[in-house]
C-alpha cells in the first residue's frame, strides 16, 4: 500500500467511526415516543373492543326487550280477551238465575199442585178408612139390581178408577218435571260458574306474566342504561387516547424531522470530509509521485464505499411474491403498501440507502421491523423492512447503504418467510398514508 492510499484509508476509517457515534438522547427521545404511541394505540385498541362488546350487548339487549314488549303486549290482549269471556261467562249466569227466578215461580206451582193432590189422595185414604177399610169394587157390581144397574155400576167404577190412575200419573209426572228442571238449572249454573272460575284464574295468570314481564323489562332498561353509561365512558376514553396518540404523533413526525436533519447534516459532513480527505490524498499522491498522480487517485475513489445517492437499492435477494397496491391473501381486499421479497430465513437485509434507526423492535402485524430515516437530496424518506427473524441494529444508530439491518423472517402477521419493505416519501408518522411504490424507487 503507498502513502497516499494509506493516508485516506485512515481518514474515511476515521469518518466513518465518527458517523457511527452519535449522541443517544435524541434515538432515546424518539423511542420513548414510538413506544407511548404505541401504547396509546393499543390502548384504543382494548378500549374500541370493549365499545363494540358493549354496543353488542346494547343490541343483544334491545332485541331481548323488544320481544319482552311485545309479548306483554300479547298478554294484554289475552288480558282483555279473557275479561270479555269473562263478561259473557257472568252475563250467562245473571240471565240463568233469571231463568231460575221464574222456575222457582214454576217450581211453587208444581209444589202446590203436587201439594192438593196429595191432600185429594189423604182424603180418599181417610174415606176408606171410615167406610172399614178397603173399597171393594166387586161388592159394588154385584150389588146391582139389573142389568143395566150393572152397566151403570161398572161404568161409575171404571171412572173412579181412572181417576185415581190420572190423578198417580200426574203427580208421578210432575214430582219427576221438578226435579228435571231443578237438576237442570243447578247443572248449567255449576258450569257457568266453573267457566268463570276458570276464565278468573286465567286473567290472573295472565296478569302474573305481565307482571313478571314488567319486572324484566324493567330490569333490561335498567341494564341498557348502565351500558350506556359505560359504552359512553369509553368512547371518551378512546376520544381522550385519541387525541394523545395523534399529539404523540405530530411529536413523532417533528423528532422524525428533526432526526432527518441531524442525518442530512451528518451526511453532509461526512461528504465534505470524504472530499476533503480525498483532496489531500490526491495532493500527497501528487507530490509523491508527479508523473502518476491521476492513476492511484482513481482507484483509491473508486475503492470508497457507495453512499447511496438519490436511489434505493433492493434490500434481499429472492423472488417477488406480492407488489405494492389491492391484493387478497384469504382475508379479504386490502391495500399493500410495500413489495413482498420471500427467500429461507435468515437471508440477509441490508439498509436500501444511508440513513439512521428510527425505530427497531416488534410493531403488531409488522412483526420485528427496522424503520430507517434518510435525507437523500435534501428531502426526508423512510424505508420500513418489516416480518424480520433478526434485528441487527438498535434505534438511533447511523447506518450505511448495504449495511445489514437483519435476518428475514416470518414474524407478526405473515404467511411465509419474507421481507416486507416500503419506501415513504416523508417521515413514517404510523398513519402510512405517505407510502409509495417500491418498484421505481430500487435499482
Amino acid at each position: 500500500m503507498n502513502r497516499s492510499s494509506k493516508f485516506l484509508t485512515i481518514a474515511l476509517s476515521s469518518i466513518l467511526a465518527f458517523t457511527m457515534v452519535l449522541p443517544t438522547a435524541n434515538a432515546d427521545k424518539l423511542s420513548d415516543l414510538e413506544k407511548q404511541q404505541q401504547e396509546a394505540q393499543q390502548k384504543q385498541s382494548e378500549l374500541n373492543a370493549g365499545i363494540q362488546q358493549k354496543a353488542s350487548e346494547i343490541s343483544q339487549n334491545q332485541t331481548t326487550l323488544e320481544k319482552i314488549i311485545a309479548k306483554i303486549s300479547e298478554l294484554d290482549s289475552q288480558i282483555v280477551e279473557t275479561q270479555d269471556k269473562i263478561d259473557v261467562a257472568q252475563a250467562e249466569i245473571d240471565q240463568t238465575k233469571v231463568e231460575i227466578d221464574e222456575l222457582r215461580k214454576s217450581i211453587e206451582e208444581l209444589e202446590r199442585k203436587i201439594a192438593e193432590r196429595e191432600e185429594l189422595l189423604k182424603e180418599r185414604a181417610r174415606a176408606i178408612q171410615l167406610s172399614g177399610g178397603s173399597v171393594d169394587y166387586i161388592d159394588v157390581l154385584l150389588g146391582a139390581n139389573s142389568f143395566v144397574d150393572f152397566i151403570d155400576r161398572f161404568s161409575a167404577v171404571n171412572i173412579l178408577i181412572e181417576a185415581d190412575r190420572e190423578i198417580m200419573r200426574e203427580q208421578a209426572a210432575d214430582k219427576k218435571l221438578l226435579a228435571e228442571q231443578k237438576a237442570e238449572v243447578e247443572t248449567k249454573l255449576a258450569e257457568q260458574e266453573a267457566t268463570k272460575a276458570e276464565l278468573v284464574d286465567l286473567k290472573n295468570s295472565l296478569a302474573a306474566q305481565k307482571n313478571e314481564q314488567a319486572q324484566l323489562e324493567e330490569d333490561l332498561k335498567a341494564e341498557q342504561a348502565r351500558l350506556a353509561k359505560e359504552k359512553s365512558t369509553l368512547e371518551m376514553e378512546h376520544n381522550e387516547t385519541a387525541d394523545i396518540s395523534a399529539s404523540l404523533e405530530k411529536q413523532i413526525a417533528s423528532e422524525q424531522a428533526r432526526l432527518a436533519e441531524i442525518a442530512r447534516k451528518a451526511e453532509a459532513e461526512r461528504l465534505a470530509k470524504e472530499a476533503a480527505a480525498r483532496k489531500a490524498a490526491a495532493a500527497a499522491a501528487a507530490k509523491a509521485t508527479a508523473s502518476t498522480s491521476k492513476a492511484p487517485v482513481q482507484a483509491v475513489a473508486s475503492s470508497a464505499p457507495s453512499t447511496g445517492g438519490s436511489t434505493f437499492i433492493l434490500p434481499a435477494s429472492g423472488r417477488f411474491t406480492s407488489g405494492f397496491g389491492g391484493r387478497d391473501i384469504g382475508v379479504g381486499a386490502e391495500s399493500h403498501l410495500g413489495m413482498d421479497i420471500a427467500n429461507v430465513p435468515g437471508t440477509r437485509i441490508s439498509a436500501a440507502a444511508s440513513g439512521m434507526v428510527s425505530y427497531a423492535g416488534n410493531m403488531g402485524g409488522y412483526g420485528n421491523v427496522v424503520i430507517l430515516t434518510h435525507s437523500i437530496n435534501g428531502r426526508t424518506h423512510a424505508t420500513v423492512y418489516a416480518h424480520m427473524s433478526s434485528i441487527n441494529v438498535s434505534v438511533g444508530q447511523s447506518v450505511s447503504q448495504g449495511q445489514q439491518v437483519g435476518g428475514m423472517g416470518n414474524t407478526g402477521r405473515s404467511t411465509g418467510t419474507h421481507l416486507h419493505f416500503e419506501i415513504h416519501v416523508g417521515p413514517w408518522n404510523g398513519s402510512r398514508s405517505n407510502a409509495v411504490n417500491p418498484a421505481p424507487y430500487v435499482r
